[in-house]
Parts: C-alpha cells; structure tokens; sequence
C-alpha cells in the first residue's frame, strides 16, 4: 500500500529578493491593467487566511469597480497576529517584508487606492521596525510614486483580528464588530472602499502574478 506524493519544493514565500528594484519593476508593468491582475489572482484562487478563506479577487473587483470624482480608497493588511503558537505573520514581517508591502502596493495599484495601511500585532517590536525600514527604503528610491504607507500599532485587543473590529480601532473608536452590510469593499476605513486582507494573502501576490494565475 505504498504511495508516493510528488510535492512542488520551489520556494514562494521564503524565497530571498536579490534586487528590490527589480521585484517593483513588476507593477509598472502591471498598473495599466488591472482587469489582468484581478483575473491572473482569480485563475489562482488566492484568498484570505481568516476563517472565511475568502476570494482574494473578489475584494479587488468590488473595490475597483467604486467609482468616483478623487474618491479615497484605502489597503488594510491585517497583521494582528493573535493567535496562540501563531508566527507566520511575524516571520513574513521581519523576513520578506517587501512580499507584503509589494502585495499592499499593487493591490492599490489595481484598485485606485493610494493609501496602505499595516496593522501590526505591539507584541512584535521588530517586525514594526524592519517594516518601518523597508518603507523608508522604498521612498528613498523612489518605487512606489505616491503611494503612502502608515504603520498602526495594535493595543493587545484579540478582537483586533476581526476585520470590522480592525477597522474601528484603526479609526479610534472601540473595536467592536460592525454590522455587515455594509462590507469594506463598499464602507470600510473612514467610511471609504477598503481591501482588507492579512500578512500571507498580500505577500503570495507578487509570485502568483510574476509566474501566472495556473
């Protein structure tokens, strides 16, 4: 009763970046088309690492297709990491955080949105600090245009991982569940279209768009 089980061992997620120019050259070819992201990423089937595994694609589509004169559209990535024995998030954070921000990054790219936000667990001192550092390292040459990232540091609320509750604590308010509808997609940060989505979702991106949606 023998059986062998043929495994795909190329890296994705823990593969180093040999030339951070090089892997944001990818969006430049890539903003002019977003119906091409948002079909390669619903080909993959990537969704959300939350309970629900929602679509990935589907978030897109629906933030993309809020039409508006200077209508403000936001990327939230949900990096509050609570759960016991949990520390794929952290490790992606101090490891490959340029994986992350590059999803967050063309994410806004393809929805119209020029603004990302990390949530980032205040148990993890240095994964805000390495975040920080690539950040600054990507405004300093001049990758990503104007598009703007904010670190949030989260208060220890396990609550915080929901993606509603995120939201009102991200905003000041006591984070408490929303009632759904209406989703992010439509009334999410500030009352603007959202795409929320966590620390592994964002960082497949890059791969999945580099290689193909098959």
């Amino acid at each position: 009763n023998s059986y062998s089980v043929e495994c795909n061992t190329t890296p994705i997620l823990t593969s180093n970046i040999k030339d951070i120019d090089a892997f944001y050259a990818l969006a430049e070819t890539l903003k002019q088309h977003p119906n091409k992201v948002i079909q390669e990423l619903k080909t993959s089937n990537l969704r959300g690492r939350g309970g629900a595994g929602f679509p990935f694609w589907f978030k897109l589509d629906a933030v993309e297709k809020e039409k508006g004169n200077s209508l403000q559209k936001y990327i939230v990535c949900n990096a509050d990491e609570g759960d016991p024995g949990a520390y794929s998030d952290m490790y992606l954070m101090e490891h490959q955080p340029h994986k992350v921000l590059f999803g967050m990054y063309l994410s806004g790219l393809t929805v119209g949105a020029d603004t990302g936000v990390l949530y980032i667990r205040g148990e993890y001192p240095e994964a805000i600090e390495i975040v920080a550092e690539a950040i600054a390292k990507l405004k300093e040459k001049n990758l990503i245009g104007g598009f703007k990232f904010k670190i949030i540091r989260g208060q220890g609320s396990y609550v915080c991982g929901e993606e509603t509750a995120l939201l009102n604590s991200i905003e000041g308010l006591r984070p408490e569940v929303r009632v759904r509808p209406p989703y992010p997609a439509q009334y999410g940060l500030f009352g603007k279209p959202t795409v929320l989505s966590n620390v592994e979702t964002f960082a497949n991106i890059h791969w999945i768009l580099e290689n193909g949606g098959e």
